[in-house]
């Protein structure tokens, strides 16, 4: 049992436990207070009277430092003392008299103004900064009072000019005096506030859109000057974000200016801004510090220059020479390299300009390339619908001519010669002929259709085009060869389309074109190409010549097939085995069109499929391809297949007989040639082609001739398998034979049972049991000996 003290007794032991435990307390804290202090880098004084935090008591971090808490009270202080001043000036204004106005307005801003002196003497830079901004504010709040007081008669946005103008100075002088120099506010304020006097002074005066325009470009013009003479970040940063905006905005409307032009002098005029701000972006170019941005400012200065003279002649002279009149001038800009003064970045981004130019014009150009390429497209819902009457007539068929399609020939010309002699750098030289060279073709391509030459006649130029193209395919370079060889088949392409308006005209291109590919597949390394093209070109020349002849497809399919027979020959004399691969797929495909053009008449199909599969047995004969016998086979047997459809022949044996001759007969052979071959893959496929669906018929088949016929056979195949050892014609033999006798027996089965009493069955059942049941284990042995038979055999 417990024994609890009196309610007083307890309490007094209570208090002096409580005592004991704050002088060890204490005691421990004075400790740690002496370890923290001992541990106190050399240098920092110790501070013993210090009292120690346990960490518990650490203060949080604060969220936000005590600079940007500073910055945040100043700029809203100064934005509600400028909202306050705003109100005191657009609302109080009336009550006070003129007197009371100016000493009010007048007496704050000084003080305003003056305020950040001893501010900045006491190093309250950020409070300075704040006080300043309230007193540029109150300056503006003082000129818009001043022109409702006293000049409320002028005009307003004369007024706004002038004080914009009268601000900017005044407030520069305010950043440069000795005392507020240390101020970041003022400078960059005053040329913010001289982004508009210029503008505004245009307005007020109702100046043209020309004297606007070019206000906004001296304004940035100023601002680029300002932005390379002066060294201080916030200036420099205004001015580039105000030569960049003012200048864009200048540039617009100088370029809609040229574009809009109604005759020389208006477009003179726009070029002459234009040329304006082609020259201050070189002057900012030709000195900027930054290599790439003198390359952007002078690739800008580029293509102004040619926007300007561009458009002075483009006034002048027919809308289809805009383009090579702009074209001529970015040309010109390649003379940059010979002017050894400009710096190299300019240099660079003058060349860069020309290139854009160039580059601008072939992208006009490229649509008339498209129509004479893909326009002969139309012909395809039209064939042989009668020659057109020029050679422009046969490409724009359902597309429209483009306009001012006069000068693309040109305009491609110019640029080709440019990349052909003016790239002398070794790395993109190559490049730059290649190039030439499509823009060449491009040119001479569209010509036929620009000059609107005869219909035949633009055949020709197409297909001397087509011959050009392959002969600079043949080129020992890569590149130069796959681009040689794109352009000849996008041009023999366009050639065949072209020719469909007319029978004659597609006969004689695909006749040339057959012979050009077929030429130029020896000997030149284009075989893996030209040689498939063609094949392809031959298969249409006779599909094209049946079609002429009047003959069925069916009929047609027999002229296909000579194309097939010409690529196994091609196949065998040549070289090289891409050549040869692209030449027999090619075949092949050809070979499937003959079929297809074949299966309405059953009796040509089966001579197609067969002449199919004498090509193919000819190439299996070839070294490396005696797979394709299979498919010779296949193919031969099609053709019996059809052949005996189209002579209503329905016995199955007629169809399956030729497919397990000739099998068996492989099978023979190969057991010869490898003796260890087993039965299964000699003879398996062979027998089960007739067995299987001789069966199936002989089990639907009243009569007894073809199951008499059917057993006999699977007879002779299963002693044959038996006398040589050979488990595929013993099994297959003996099931068809067991499984034919049990047809031809069933009925007499179904009869005895039928006489037998009931019991009759069970009781047989029963018998038989007990007779396996005595001779089990034997009946087992004879099981496991026809096991090992069968295994020995092959």
């Amino acid at each position: 049992m417990t024994h609890l003290p009196p309610p007083a007794e307890e309490l007094r032991l209570l208090d002096a436990e409580l005592r004991q435990l704050d002088a060890r307390r204490a005691q421990l804290l004075t400790r740690r207070a002496w370890l923290i202090a001992a541990l106190q880098p050399t240098g920092q004084p110790s501070r013993p009277w210090t009292h120690p935090r346990t960490p518990s008591a650490t203060p949080p971090r604060p969220e936000t430092a005590a600079p940007s808490v500073q910055k945040v009270l100043l700029v809203l202080g100064g934005v509600l003392l400028t909202l306050a001043a705003a109100v005191f000036t657009l609302v109080s204004w009336g009550h006070m008299g003129i007197t009371g106005r100016a000493l009010v307005l007048g007496a704050v801003t000084l003080a305003a103004l003056a305020a950040p002196v001893p501010l900045l003497r006491r190093g309250l830079r950020s409070t300075a900064e704040s006080v300043a901004g309230l007193g540029l504010a109150l300056t503006v709040l003082d000129a818009y009072a001043l022109h409702a007081a006293a000049l409320a008669g002028t005009d307003g946005t004369g007024y706004a000019a002038a004080a914009a103008a009268v601000l900017a100075v005044a407030w520069s002088a305010y950043g440069l005096l000795p005392a507020t120099a240390a101020l970041r506010l003022p400078l960059p304020t005053a040329l913010a506030a001289a982004q508009f006097p210029l503008l505004l002074w245009a307005l007020a005066v109702d100046a043209g859109p020309y004297v606007i325009t070019a206000a906004l470009l001296v304004t940035a013009g100023l601002d680029a000057v300002v932005a390379l003479r002066v060294t201080t970040a916030s200036v420099r940063i205004t001015a580039v974000v105000g030569a960049y905006a003012v200048g864009g905005w200048g540039v617009l409307g100088a370029g809609w200016l040229s574009v809009t032009a109604g005759g020389v002098g208006a477009a003179t005029r726009a070029g002459a801004l234009l040329l304006l701000a082609a020259g201050i972006a070189l002057g900012a170019a030709w000195r900027v510090p930054g290599v790439r941005h003198a390359l952007g400012l002078a690739i800008a200065s580029g293509l102004l220059t040619v926007a300007a003279l561009g458009g002075v002649v483009r006034s002048g002279v027919p809308s289809e020479w805009a383009v090579p009149a702009h074209l001529v001038f970015g040309v010109a800009l390649l003379a940059a390299v010979w002017v050894s003064r400009l710096p190299d970045a300019v240099r660079r981004g003058l060349l860069w300009a020309s290139g854009a130019v160039q580059a601008l014009s072939v992208l006009w150009a490229l649509p008339v390339v498209a129509v004479v390429v893909l326009g002969p497209a139309g012909w395809l819902g039209r064939v042989w619908g009668g020659a057109p009457s020029d050679a422009r007539a046969a490409v724009a068929v359902e597309t429209p001519w483009p306009p001012d399609a006069a000068t693309a020939p040109l305009v491609l010309l110019v640029v080709a010669a440019v990349l052909a002699l003016a790239v002398r750098a070794e790395r993109w030289r190559p490049r730059a002929r290649l190039g030439a060279l499509g823009l060449l073709w491009g040119a001479v391509l569209i010509l036929p259709a620009v000059f609107a030459i005869p219909y035949g006649a633009g055949l020709a130029v197409l297909g001397v085009v087509t011959a050009a193209a392959l002969y600079a395919g043949r080129a020992t370079a890569s590149e130069a060869r796959c681009t040689g060889l794109v352009l000849a088949l996008v041009t023999a392409l366009g050639l065949v389309l072209a020719s469909l308006a007319s029978q004659t005209a597609t006969l004689a291109v695909l006749s040339g074109l057959t012979a050009l590919l077929t030429a130029f597949s020896w000997r030149t390394g284009l075989a893996p190409f030209t040689a498939p093209a063609a094949l392809v070109h031959a298969a249409a020349l006779a599909s094209a010549t049946g079609a002429a002849a009047d003959w069925p497809p069916a009929r047609t399919a027999l002229l296909v097939l000579a194309v097939p027979a010409a690529g196994a020959l091609l196949a065998a004399r040549l070289v090289e085995a891409r050549a040869v691969v692209a030449v027999e797929i090619t075949a092949a495909v050809t070979g499937l069109l003959a079929v297809g053009l074949a299966v309405t008449d059953q009796p040509l199909l089966a001579l197609v499929l067969a002449l199919c599969g004498v090509i193919a047995a000819g190439t299996a004969l070839r070294p490396g391809r005696r797979p394709v016998g299979y498919a010779a086979a296949a193919l031969f047997v099609l053709a019996t297949w059809v052949r005996l459809a189209a002579w209503d022949v329905s016995t199955p044996e007629a169809y399956t007989l030729p497919v397990t001759v000739p099998a068996l007969l492989v099978g023979v052979l190969r057991r010869r040639r490898d003796p260890r071959t087993s039965s299964w893959t000699a003879y398996g496929a062979g027998l089960t082609a007739t067995l299987l669906p001789s069966l199936v018929a002989a089990w639907g088949d009243p009569h007894w001739t073809r199951p008499l016929l059917l057993g006999t056979a699977a007879l002779l195949v299963t002693l044959l398998g038996a006398r040589h050892h050979l488990k595929a014609p013993l099994v297959l033999g003996g099931s068809v034979l067991a499984l034919v006798t049990l047809h031809e027996l069933a009925p007499y089965v179904v009869q005895v049972t039928g006489a037998l009493p009931r019991w009759a069955p069970p009781a047989l059942a029963g018998l038989l049991l007990l007779a396996l049941g005595a001779t089990y284990e034997q009946r087992i042995q004879d099981v496991r000996r026809v096991r090992d038979v069968l295994g020995r055999m092959r």
